[in-house]
């Protein structure tokens, strides 16, 4: 019988973090300065445990390498998404990160990373870098080598239920006071841009990958623009954000009880607001906010009870 597959997140301490994944999810954290939930995680540098039922102890990772016909027997030698949640107390690194084809020619067979994000909620007039102002790779690389950040960087201003997709090659960064939820590709590479002269624990300037960014950084910044697409019912609103190449995104939310089919290889879902059941075959799981969970390979009819929002992906 196919069962849901519970998650326990991984914790990581960053320069930036705060405390709202202890405050808005009430995680079981005992530090001011998380900045890293790895909800759904298969990485080696942060493994999500299975929380209970039949695969209660394993990784996600060792369910992947065991089990692949819960996953669909999909193609590839790892599990291909990584979902978080970023608490940014202040503002990230600009960063980049290269695609499938660089990664695995610089970073040891690494995948590549696009990713995207969900504003979970953010300050007023809060903003993101995303993008950049120089028109061809020469431009680029003398803004770079002249530290012109404030003519050279794209800021944006953001929303709380924002939808960004961040593809490979997009110079970005979290800002202060920022809640997101992100889905991206397994891999935790990332080329550190610019860190405004910050010093890491260590007292010493944070190291920057000046080179490898210039190779990668996408010349000139297109944006992108994602026409969303909504589905309504009369107790649920399905949005669709985003039918990617590597994955496809949606957002959930339910007002009252609603029958769903699982039709894909896997369904990865997080509940951001709320709580409510999930029930299968007469048995009945609790959803709170904070949950994390993955709906195998012919997991089918279920149905979901409730008033609560979930953003759920697949590949």
């Amino acid at each position: 019988m196919k069962e849901p597959i519970f998650f326990s997140p991984v914790f990581h301490e960053r320069l930036w973090g705060g405390y709202k994944l202890k405050t808005e999810f009430n995680y079981n954290i005992h530090s001011n300065n998380i900045g890293e939930c790895w909800a759904i995680s298969a990485h080696p540098n942060g493994q999500s445990v299975i929380r209970d039922g039949l695969y209660k102890g394993l990784t996600l990772g060792e369910l992947w390498e065991g089990k692949k016909e819960l996953f669909g027997s999909i193609i590839g030698d790892k599990f291909p998404l990584l979902i978080k949640i970023l608490d940014a107390n202040d503002d990230l690194s600009v960063q980049v990160h290269p695609n499938d084809m660089y990664a695995n020619q610089h970073e040891n067979g690494e995948l590549g990373k696009t990713e995207c994000w969900y504003i979970i909620d953010c300050e007023k007039d809060a903003e993101l870098i995303f993008g950049h102002y120089a028109q061809s790779k020469e431009e680029l690389v003398k803004m770079i080598d002249e530290g012109s950040w404030d003519t050279f960087l794209r800021r944006v201003r953001i929303k709380k239920g924002d939808f960004i997709s961040v593809p490979s090659g997009t110079v970005h960064a979290l800002c202060k006071g920022t809640l997101v939820l992100e889905i991206q590709q397994n891999s935790d590479t990332t080329y550190r841009l610019y860190d405004y002269n910050r010093k890491g624990e260590d007292g010493n300037m944070r190291d920057l990958h000046l080179e490898k960014s210039k190779e990668v950084i996408t010349v000139p910044y297109h944006d992108e623009k994602i026409i969303f697409q909504d589905k309504t019912t009369d107790t649920m609103k399905i949005t669709t954000f985003l039918n990617g190449d590597y994955f496809t995104v949606y957002k959930w939310v339910l007002d009252g009880k609603e029958t769903i089919n699982q039709e894909f290889p896997f369904l990865l879902c997080s509940v951001i607001e709320g709580e409510g059941l999930l029930i299968k075959n007469e048995k009945v799981h609790s959803l709170t906010k904070g949950t994390h969970f993955l709906l195998p390979h012919g997991f089918n009819e279920f149905q979901l009870k409730g008033m609560m929002e979930l953003i759920v992906s697949h590949v």
